[in-house]
């Protein structure tokens, strides 16, 4: 059973992946207003909710876009830096909406960023241990125990994410509304955007929560045999 829910996740990551990018890729080509570029609308934003030790920078790659608390820096990649469309618009926006949740201290973001130095140390050491531990279960199985915990964390860290990610979303498609960045023939398409690139969140959870249930079952397993 267990099985048969990560291909389906599989799956539905795939499916996910390929029509955020056929949308992205589709509304690249539908222009905003006024032409305003990525990095027009990220400043704009940014200044109209009195954000001002913020800076707005290009980074290399694709759909790279990111906002980071530690440098307060909003990083857009360089198709949303200097494009003019709804892909764009709804991009920059969305990462201002990080630079405003910090802003307001958002309690999700917080709690995220609180996460990060320990998630990032599992991350780099939680397969090796619960290889390890997978390999030694019956005699040692508190070393399986030990990944399960860790892996629990960056599962965690997972559905935090989903609400931060979410609340961005919203608070870019208000400002773009209420500012009139985007009108009644565009306003739908961003929403439609950026809701795609929250489902690769959901996902990501949904197949994080799945691993971290199957290495339970091992563990569970492993102690009947022992």
């Amino acid at each position: 059973m267990v099985y048969v829910l990560f291909i389906v996740i599989a799956l539905v990551s795939f499916a996910v992946q390929r029509t955020l990018q056929s949308k992205f890729e589709r509304y690249s080509k539908i222009p905003i207003p006024y032409g305003l570029t990525g990095r027009d609308i990220a400043m704009r934003m940014l200044q109209e909710n009195g954000i001002n030790d913020v800076s707005v920078t290009q980074v290399d790659g694709h759909l790279t876009d990111h906002y980071n608390p530690a440098t307060h820096t909003v990083n857009l990649s360089r198709d949303v830096y200097y494009g003019n469309s709804v892909a764009a618009a709804a991009v920059a926006a969305h990462e201002c909406g990080h630079a405003v949740q910090h802003a307001r201290s958002y309690s999700f973001l917080n709690l995220r960023s609180a996460l990060v130095p320990f998630v990032s140390f599992a991350s780099n050491w939680v397969q090796w241990i619960l290889l390890i531990g997978i390999l030694t279960i019956q005699a040692y199985p508190a070393i399986m125990l030990l990944g399960i915990i860790l892996f629990a964390a960056t599962t965690l860290f997972s559905f935090i994410t989903l609400p931060v990610e979410i609340n961005a979303s919203q608070r870019a498609l208000a400002w773009l509304n209420g500012a009139g960045v985007t009108d009644a023939s565009t306003h739908d398409k961003a929403k439609d955007a950026l809701k795609w690139a929250a489902y690769t969140y959901v996902v990501a959870a949904l197949g994080s929560l799945a691993t971290l249930v199957y290495y339970i079952i091992i563990f569970a397993g492993g102690r009947r045999d022992s």
